[in-house]
């Protein structure tokens, strides 16, 4: 099983994760892209937005991933941060990474594996 780096706002976490489950956390977050986008565009454009859901992926492997992000309180997907859960029987860390940071680890990642 490969490794992925998240690089956070200060540090980086690295753990096992397999292939498959970087492309159902890359679909998660394509789509939460296309969410933000759609709000920093009615925002422009002076409409008034519709409360969206958050992105909630969890992933349950060698390591418990969680990934939460609340649309709602970012002006565009530029801005936009997630909360990171990683965490195993002796460690939990949880913190804040920019969206555009973990998409780029991700792709990366998974350039590096298929």
């Amino acid at each position: 099983m490969a490794q992925l780096t998240l690089n956070l706002i200060q540090g980086s976490v690295t753990f096992n994760f397999s292939p498959e489950a970087a492309l159902k956390l890359k679909q998660e977050i394509n789509q939460l892209m296309e969410t933000l986008k759609a709000i920093a565009l009615n925002t422009s454009s002076g409409g008034k937005p519709t409360p969206k859901k958050a992105m909630e992926y969890c992933h349950t492997g060698e390591v418990f991933l969680e990934v939460f992000c609340n649309p709602n309180i970012y002006p565009s997907p530029f801005a936009a941060k997630v909360l990171l859960t990683v965490r195993d029987e002796r460690i939990r860390l949880t913190t804040e990474a920019e969206l555009t940071r973990v998409i780029e680890d991700l792709d990366q990642y998974l350039q590096q594996v298929t």
